[in-house]
């Protein structure tokens, strides 16, 4: 079981760049682990730090002013590249509840999903006024509703209407991942199986 996932209303963390990769998410050198433990602290590793272990003090996530921020905002086309899943592992490990984007690659889009974290697509527009506001005011709220499915810019109010599959819509409200829905559902698929005419 994960955490519910209703409504969120955090600040956030801007990420103004295209394109960004799941080996920029997380680098293949921290992909030897096979449980989702400990991923979070090397999220974004070489844009964090330097070669020699030093924080890049440039880099948002070393940057104090967004601090406790749940809400990635990011640039189009967000999650390209191979389908590890382990670069949603360090985004939800980081802390992330939500990443908000114009675009996401459908493999790391579900890996989100499966991950707890809730990628929201918005417009070029909103995003455009979303990373202006953070500009403006880096303590900016965004609130994420997820049963109403629609994101606002609490700064100015502008608000759109996001899609999500019903399915995982139901998983994240419930705090559930796919073995946990199996599970919930164990009666349903015994008593079909003993039904079921062969």
């Amino acid at each position: 079981m994960k955490e519910k996932f209703e409504i969120l209303r955090s600040t956030c963390v801007p990420l103004p760049l295209e394109n960004v990769d799941t080996d920029q998410i997380i680098p293949a050198r921290f992909l030897k682990a096979t449980t989702k433990e400990g991923f979070g602290e090397n999220l974004f590793r070489d844009w964090r730090y330097d070669k020699q272990g030093r924080r890049i003090e440039s880099f948002v996530l070393n940057d104090s002013r967004y601090a406790g921020g749940k809400i990635l905002v990011a640039g189009k086309n967000f999650g390209s590249g191979s389908s590890r899943e382990h670069a949603a592992w360090a985004i939800a490990g980081y802390g992330f509840r939500a990443v908000v984007s114009s675009f996401f690659a459908d493999i790391h889009r579900n890996n989100e999903l499966n991950s707890g974290v809730l990628p929201v697509v918005v417009s070029g527009r909103f995003l455009a006024g979303l990373f202006a506001s953070i500009d403006s005011n880096p303590r900016t709220e965004v609130e994420v509703n997820l049963p109403e499915q629609r994101i606002t810019d609490l700064a100015t109010g502008e608000s759109e209407h996001f899609a999500i599959d019903a399915y995982k819509k139901h998983c994240l409200m419930n705090g559930l991942d796919d073995i946990d829905w199996l599970l919930a559902n164990r009666q349903k698929i015994e008593d079909y199986e003993k039904n079921r005419i062969w």
